[in-house]
């Protein structure tokens, strides 16, 4: 029991009343009667008091007000600044604590309003300031037209007043400036206005900031390394969830809610942006360079502890951004997922012209008056665009690192000294040459008429680029540049056995096909997809591979791409030692166009042996033949260059068409050598063909990618079905869907699907999808049920092309009002070999209906406008 309440007695004898227990109202009321005497009083002491039970926000109110009205009187009263009251000092001590950043955050209430500094004049005294930090946006950089042309747009105008509002942060180019290219970019699908906003803006860093270019372009790129350097973030969709948690104080509902209507990450962190916590730290404005170097030190940071660190690193990151675009193009860059169109085609395109109009402080380089360019008509200057980006694309090819391309630009500008600069380098991967699509022999044989050509077997493994130096250091890189030297080290180990008397270094190119290593049988890709990629042991090695090698790009120290491809393969084969089973060349047929019979012979012994098919090459040079005509990158036949209407190819700044005109048609001459037997790093040529067992007149192949999908209906209606699918466009790196799908999967395949494009409706937990269209996918048709992360290839057959009303893949290309779309388009197979930047791309289908529509017109003539009418959206798949 409780003791009873103790009584006591006062002065005067008499007993004080047993006490009583006071409400909270009792406490209220007295402490509302202090704060009037206080107020009447007047007094500084009781002024304080008082203050110290309102709240961060009441006080902070209370004291702008205060301070508003002091500047007020101010403002009237002449002041030579030595008569500051104690008051005047207080409050400047204050906005200091408050600038330190080594002030706790606040955890408030979203609702809350923020308390931040507002940078004055340095004659003005530093005050408390309530705006938002949230969505304050660099207004500096927002007012430069990067979007105008590069012919008007002057640089000078804008460094000077940049550089001294860089100046606080040593200099450095702020992050805005990269952040309203994005925006910009981002609003355009035009690739004339995505490549000049991308030359003005790496214009202004040539000029203003050449440190902060590299570190730009790397971030423009969505990459902080080349591909043979791994450099993983190794961020999950949680680490970025959690930063947007705490920096703008959302719970776990708040922010699924915000994910669930916009499904972006970009987009989310643009909205909870706005909904940001306000904090007493002043944000840091981020640098260009800043942001780099904090992903690589992410990528770099292992180890126990390391989760907190990169935690801390993506926090920081998003405190610092100022306004919503800043935090949008942080979280899609630390999602790696920026997707704005700089693909590696604009960038280098981007930079040739950069340098061909500015030049770094201190660089003896010439440039292009840009008055004299402006004089120039449209073909004249598109003669000198193209020559400084073949110069540029043939140093990236050949050495595709910007680490070491941009520096040598900045040194010495777009000239043909940077093909030296930039040339061959061992260990090193160069970007591989590419063959191109025939469908037949008999159009094999057409193309080649009258040249000699090796047949040789396509085996179905892995390409492989072997690099070795003098030391005896061997490097194995795949087709995509990715160092893969620890999945192959009984290759590592076989080199020294096959380099002949004199060979000091090489560079070697050939499949790597799993074999049986007693009989010599070949085995298929998948066997060899079964073998670990990392760390592997040579003992524990249970799927045995050999290299076929075909071709020699470099040798004791010279490189070989200039010399024919019969000189490159009688130094293979010359030079090194076969090792059976090991290590031996590709099985091959040298003929003519002549040799049919004996050709078809070789391509039916290659199926055979289970090969994909043959690769056809031109041995030798011939020189001095006359110009041909222009042909796109998959050539057309002789029939198909009848008249087409013209059109014009939008975003592509040129119209690829034949101008009619009162019965005379123009043609433009290429430039192009014909037919060259050299080594073209990262070219699609008809040098090189490819014919697979699977093609033929009658049945083409597309390479798609599934991008997304509906409840199917019935007994698919726990699948997915049909599925939306779109080829790429190579130029702005978006993805054009083509037609959805329902034929040619199984009931296996469809509950394989499922469980990898989760959308957790069953399971909870979404898996490769997403619920808000993303911003690179084109498509205007339906809604589905359901958008994937896109990250396969399916092989997909059809049975013809058709102009669609609804899909607008390829628009431009072949018709300025409708695009491309298929006829009962059917699963084949997924295409593991393959990543997504290797599906077909929108003009190798408009290759594919010029080509059609050109027999089309060389039998029996179609009308169009019926069959559309048959068609209606070209999308028959149902």
């Amino acid at each position: 029991m409780s003791s009873p309440a103790k009584k006591r007695k006062l002065n005067s004898g008499k007993k004080q009343p047993a006490a009583q227990s006071k409400g909270l109202e009792y406490f209220f009321s007295r402490q509302k009667q202090s704060d009037a005497l206080n107020s009447s009083a007047g007094e500084d002491g009781a002024q304080s008091s008082s203050s110290a039970i309102l709240s961060d926000e009441e006080l902070a109110r209370k004291l702008q007000a205060e301070w508003n009205q002091e500047a007020a009187n101010e403002a009237h009263t002449p002041s030579d600044g030595q008569n500051a009251t104690p008051k005047d000092k207080d409050i400047g001590s204050i906005a200091e604590t408050v600038e330190d950043d080594s002030m706790p955050t606040s955890a408030s209430q979203p609702d809350q309003l923020p308390l931040a500094t507002t940078p004055k004049k340095q004659d003005a005294k530093k005050t408390l300031s309530l705006q938002s930090t949230g969505m304050a946006d660099d207004i500096v950089t927002t007012s430069i037209p990067l979007d105008e042309s590069p012919l008007t747009f002057e640089p000078s105008k804008y460094v000077k007043e940049l550089q001294e509002y860089w100046a606080p942060e040593n200099g450095d180019a702020s992050y805005a400036l990269l952040t309203r290219c994005f925006v910009l970019v981002s609003a355009t699908t035009s690739r004339i206005k995505i490549v000049d906003t991308l030359v003005n803006c790496l214009r202004i860093l040539v000029e203003g900031d050449p440190s902060s270019l590299l570190p730009a372009v790397w971030l423009a790129t969505n990459s902080i390394s080349p591909p043979y350097i791994s450099m993983e973030l190794g961020l999950g969709g949680s680490a970025i969830s959690k930063a947007l948690r705490q920096v703008c104080g959302l719970d776990n509902r708040s922010l699924k809610a915000i994910y669930d209507k916009y499904g972006d990450p970009g987009d989310v962190a643009f909205e909870a942006k706005k909904k940001q916590s306000f904090t007493l730290r002043k944000p840091k404005p981020l640098t260009i360079k800043g942001v780099y170097q904090s992903l690589v030190k992410i990528a770099t940071t292992h180890g126990q502890g390391s989760g907190e660190v990169k935690q801390r690193i993506v926090d920081r990151l998003l405190q610092d951004a100022r306004g919503g675009e800043e935090s949008r193009f942080i979280v899609r860059t630390v999602s790696q997922y920026l997707r704005i169109g700089a693909v590696k085609t604009t960038m280098l395109i981007a930079l040739s012209r950069a340098f061909l109009l500015s030049k770094a402080p201190g660089s003896e380089y010439g440039t292009k008056d840009i008055t004299e360019l402006s004089k120039l008509k449209k073909e004249e200057l598109a003669e000198v665009w193209s020559r400084a980006e073949e110069i540029v694309k043939a140093s990236f090819a050949r050495h595709p690192n910007y680490n070491d391309l941009v520096p040598a630009l900045l040194d010495i500008g777009v000239c043909e000294e940077l093909l030296l600069r930039c040339g061959l380098t061992l260990h090193v991967p160069l970007r591989p040459m590419l063959g191109s699509i025939t469908r037949d022999l008999s159009e094999m044989l057409t193309k080649l008429q009258g040249r000699d050509f090796a047949c040789e077997y396509k085996y179905d493994g892995q390409r492989a680029q072997v690099h070795c130096d003098e030391k005896g250091k061997v490097s194995i890189f795949s087709r995509h540049l990715e160092l893969m030297t620890e999945k192959y080290p009984d290759l590592v180990e076989l080199v020294p056995k096959i380099r002949g008397e004199g060979i000091g270094s090489f560079i070697m190119e050939g499949e790597v096909v799993a074999v049986d290593r007693e009989t010599g049988e070949l085995k298929n890709f998948q066997t060899l997809t079964n073998r670990a990629r990392k760390d592997v042991a040579i003992g524990d090695i249970k799927i045995d591979v050999c290299l076929f090698a075909f071709d020699l790009m470099y040798l004791n120290g010279q490189s070989l791409l200039d010399r024919p491809f019969r000189e490159r393969r009688e130094l293979l084969r010359s030079l090194f030692i076969e090792v059976p089973h090991h290590f031996t060349w590709v099985q091959s047929l040298d003929a003519t166009s002549g040799d049919s019979e004996a050709v078809l012979e070789f391509f039916k012994s290659a199926l055979e042996n289970k090969c994909e098919g043959i690769m056809v090459k031109i041995l030798d040079n011939i020189p001095d033949l006359p110009l041909v005509e222009d042909e796109p990158e998959q050539p057309l036949e002789d029939t198909e260059k009848l008249s087409l209407p013209k059109t014009k190819t939008k975003g592509k700044g040129k119209t690829k068409s034949t101008a009619k005109g009162d019965g005379d048609e123009k043609s433009t001459k290429s430039r192009r050598k014909p037919l060259l037997a050299t080594y073209e790093p990262d070219k699609r040529l008809d040098s090189w063909l490819k014919v697979k067992k699977d093609y033929n007149s009658s049945f083409d192949t597309l390479d798609m990618i599934p991008v997304a999908g509906w409840h199917g209906q019935g007994r698919k209606a726990k699948w997915w079905s049909p599925i939306l699918l779109a080829v790429r466009n190579e130029e702005s790196g978006t993805l054009e869907v083509v037609c959805k799908c329902i034929s040619g999967f199984t009931d296996a395949f469809y509950k394989a699907n499922k469980e990898f494009y989760d959308n957790g409706e069953e399971s909870g937990e979404p898996k490769n999808t997403k619920l808000q269209k993303p911003s690179f996918i084109e498509y205007y048709g339906p809604s589905p049920d359901v958008w994937f992360e896109p990250q396969e290839v399916w092989e997909m057959a059809f049975a013809d092309i058709t102009l669609s009303p609804v899909y607008t893949a390829a628009i431009g290309l072949v018709s300025d009002e409708r695009g491309l779309s298929l006829r009962f388009p059917r699963f084949l197979k997924k295409r593991d070999d393959k990543s997504i930047d290797e599906a077909s791309t929108n003009e190798f289908l408009a290759n594919l209906w010029r080509k059609q529509e050109a027999k089309a017109a060389s039998s029996t003539p179609k009308n169009g406008d019926a069959e559309m009418e048959d068609v209606l959206d070209g999308d028959q798949d149902e």
